[in-house]
């Protein structure tokens, strides 16, 4: 369940009351953990996947009914704004014209009444000032992307032209190292609570960061660009029977030489990071760490990518060597090969299986749960999928009777609680439903659908849908398979 996702009257998922609902509702239901998307600020496009930072907290997510209560808003500053009013769908360009605004009346208050512990945050912080100071000067260059400021010197992160803009943008500054540090503080409250609840939260790590980031402007150095801080070549994965042009993502990729020659230190300060917010961590795009597709630059399609090796096991070892008390999870879904799996049976983290797609005419029957290993992470589908009942509407005759037969799936019980049935009584280690397949929601619930630019990543769960009575129905499905937490 996205974060962005929970009910709210401010036109998206908050860290309030809303979320804390949530967390009631998974405990009432015998569930041990929240899986959500990326949680940091989004840019163009609006996918959690493309964030300015790998660090910092959506300010989005700043719940205002915490701020009235903490005496930095008033009621009728916070019900002014237009956030957006369809419960069911993100409006993103609201939010983007009103919600900084209001954050920036909170910081105007709050900086100078909480200086002592707001200078502590910022200390302990390494990335902070950075990300502040680029999104300060995204908003004074018309949230232009870095490579496109004008100003060559700050645009290649020269020390003294970060010092003069530090200095001239200092207010803006202030205000977005204020916002972190109202987001860090909702992020530890809502944090305990759920841990105090018996609820652990999965956090979903993308294996790249995107081109236009603090990441890549402050420390250039750690990616393969040329002279002039350009990527030589991005991130993309190769043609297939969906598409014939491939996936061209355009992140910028690493170079894993000048990492690995520095014990990977990038990769543990940013798991670090991770480990504050998150008690487990999905690897997206495990496979990338055995072997990654670059694609030139300037490059309108993957066609002309080619493979090459990544770190491995190394990597892997170095994480599970300074984080033995994380859990990772491995996302080695899609195009997989010999040493993909070598590496994911070396690492010892669990890889995913995918319900929605156990039954598709494209796949194999690596996805039912005959097949499985205990060792597994057993979805129903992910962000990326149909739903349950969207790919019900669109199953082909021989797919669905497959399916029917496999789960023994009845009109009685419907379905989308065969299924859910099936998953849950599987050997699986853990076994993760989305909200829209307890609630059989079709496709007008789908989070993403990759490919396609506009839509996506707006569904909101509408308000009232966790009830009781669905709490007690998985409670009892839980128990009837053994998967409730030990008291």
């Amino acid at each position: 369940m996205p974060l962005f996702s929970i009910p709210s009257p401010y036109g998206i998922g908050t860290l309030g009351l809303e979320a804390r609902k949530f967390v009631d509702f998974l405990h009432a239901a015998g569930q041990s953990c929240w899986q959500m998307l990326p949680v940091g600020p989004i840019s163009y496009g609006d996918s959690p996947y493309q964030s300015f930072s790998s660090y910092a907290g959506s300010p989005y997510y700043v719940d205002p009914d915490i701020l009235i209560e903490d005496g930095l808003l008033t009621k009728e500053e916070v019900s002014s704004p237009d956030f957006g009013q369809d419960p069911e769908k993100i409006d993103y360009g609201k939010l983007y014209e009103n919600r900084i605004g209001l954050l920036r009346k909170a910081a105007r208050r709050g900086i100078a009444r909480d200086r002592e512990a707001f200078s502590a945050f910022i200390r302990k912080k390494a990335w902070l000032p950075d990300y502040a100071l680029f999104m300060a000067l995204k908003q004074h260059f018309d949230s232009r992307p870095w490579f496109e400021w004008p100003d060559e010197d700050i645009r290649l992160h020269r020390p003294e032209a970060c010092a003069k803009w530090r200095s001239e943008l200092r207010e803006e500054v202030e205000m977005y190292e204020y916002i972190q540090f109202l987001f860090y503080r909702q992020w530890a409250q809502l944090k305990a609570y759920a841990n105090d609840a018996g609820i652990s939260i999965i956090g979903d790590l993308p294996i790249y960061v995107a081109l236009d980031s603090a990441d890549v402007w402050a420390e250039p150095h750690w990616f393969r660009l040329d002279e002039k801080n350009i990527p030589v070549e991005v991130a993309g994965v190769p043609p297939d029977l969906f598409n014939a042009d491939g996936q061209l993502w355009g992140n910028p990729l690493y170079d894993w030489d000048a990492m690995e020659a520095d014990g990977f230190s990038w990769w543990v300060r940013r798991i670090a990071g991770a480990g504050e917010l998150f008690d487990r961590i999905r690897i997206d795009h495990f496979r990338g760490i055995e072997s990654y597709f670059a694609v030139p630059y300037g490059e309108t399609s993957a066609q002309n990518g080619h493979w090459v090796k990544g770190p491995g096991i190394r990597l892997v070892d170095t994480l599970k060597e300074r984080f033995p008390q994380l859990d990772f999870i491995a996302e080695d879904l899609g195009y997989s090969t010999p040493e993909v799996r070598q590496l994911l049976k070396e690492s010892g983290f669990p890889g995913m299986k995918l319900l929605v797609a156990a039954f598709d005419a494209m796949n194999t029957t690596a996805f039912r749960p005959h097949n499985f290993v205990s060792n597994c992470i057993c979805y129903t589908g992910t962000h990326d999928n149909h739903t349950l009942a969207g790919w019900l509407a669109i199953a082909g005759e021989e797919e669905l009777s497959t399916a029917k037969q496999y789960f023994g799936l009845n009109e009685e019980e419907g379905f989308c609680r065969g299924v859910l049935r099936g998953g849950m009584s599987s050997v699986a280690r853990l076994f993760v439903a989305q909200m829209q397949d307890w609630l059989e929601l079709g496709d007008e619930a789908r989070i993403n659908s990759p490919g396609i630019p506009m839509g996506n990543w707006t569904w909101r769960m509408r308000p009232g849908a966790a009830t009781e009575e669905l709490a007690e129905e998985i409670l009892k499905m839980t128990r009837l398979y053994g998967r409730t937490a030990p008291e």
